[in-house]
């Protein structure tokens, strides 16, 4: 049924390394869609070629229009939003984000509509500070925990647009890929961190897990490693394996998160972005670790942790009224 209404309706399209998104908000910013369609990734594999993912990405869009159809008049669309790169550094480029892009242009050319593009990084922002209550005229710091991405951010929000300086993160694999890569040696579907997060919660963890950070930055192909060594020798439970993952990023974090805040005092905000960030050891234990030092940590809400086009349909909210405010 269609959403009867009287606000117009501002969309987000993005197509990133494994998931097919496309949100919608609307004047007030409530959240009218939020459709995913996870790419699929065959069993043992540890993920997909960009290829692949292109072709999946290029059938899955259409469906997800047609069911957007029947929610809002697509005539009240005043906005799209899409995602045309995964981060806001030059060169940076994955060739999933040219169907997002490919196909908000041509919605907007054939709506007669304005569309902005924005990166994969601003979306899982934006969406992360949805609903929340912080003074984005001062800077903040995101830590942006995805399948590829680990990164802590210093970011300074001008005219609607983020401008973001990587202040710390991994030097080899993210997080996501560290969660990954042992899920699918436990025998897990990919990507792993829902099935790794649902074991862990029956785990214990292992002592003597290496720790590997070095000022602002962390290196995991040494927990890889070791990971691997233990399910390869079977000594401990796979719930715990999945527990002493989740602590090592855990530690891992909050002791770089401890250098950077020493150069940064004064920075108020911590929000926590990205798939990652829906894991429960991290949510529950990273809050409790920094209730003592004065900062406001935020994690985005879980549904809206995942890659989505909420985050993207907000950006293009703001930057349509702020044009219409500038006219």
């Amino acid at each position: 049924m269609l959403e009867k209404t009287m606000n117009k309706y501002y969309v987000g399209i993005d197509t990133s390394a494994y998931t097919t998104s496309i949100g919608v908000v609307d004047d007030k910013e409530n959240i009218i869609a939020n459709y995913r369609q996870i790419l699929k990734v065959n069993k043992g594999s540890r993920g997909l070629r960009q290829q692949d993912a292109v072709f999946q990405h290029i059938n899955n869009i259409p469906d997800i229009i047609s069911t957007l159809k029947k929610k809002i008049n697509m005539k009240d669309i005043k906005a799209i939003g899409y995602t045309d790169q995964p981060r806001n550094i030059k060169d940076s480029y994955m060739p999933v984000f040219n169907v997002s892009k490919s196909y908000g242009i041509s919605l907007s050319e054939v709506l007669g509509i304005k569309s902005y593009n924005f990166s994969h990084q601003e979306g899982h922002i934006a969406a992360g500070l949805y609903d929340k209550s912080i003074d984005e005229s001062k800077p903040f710091i995101c830590i942006h925990l995805s399948g590829g991405t680990t990164e802590v951010l210093l970011i300074q929000k001008k005219n609607s647009r983020y401008f973001i300086n990587i202040i710390g993160g991994t030097k080899d694999i993210s997080a996501g890929q560290l969660i990954d890569r042992i899920g699918v040696k436990l025998q897990l579907d990919f990507p792993s961190g829902k099935s790794l997060d649902k074991i862990s919660k029956e785990g214990y963890v292992i002592k003597g897990i290496p720790i590997s950070i070095k000022e602002n930055w962390i290196n995991f192909s040494g927990p890889e490693t070791y990971f691997i060594r233990l399910i390869e020798n079977k000594k401990y439970k796979d719930c715990d394996i999945a527990k002493s993952v989740f602590y090592c990023i855990n530690n891992s974090l909050e002791n770089i998160l401890l250098n950077i805040l020493k150069e940064n005092n004064d920075i108020e905000t911590i929000l926590i972005v990205g798939g990652v960030a829906s894991n429960t050891f991290l949510r529950e234990n990273f809050l409790k670790n920094f209730n003592n030092i004065g900062k406001n940590i935020i994690f985005s809400d879980v549904n809206l942790s995942t890659d989505n086009g909420v985050g993207v349909a907000i950006l293009a909210k703001n930057f349509k009224k702020r044009e219409n405010y500038n006219e």
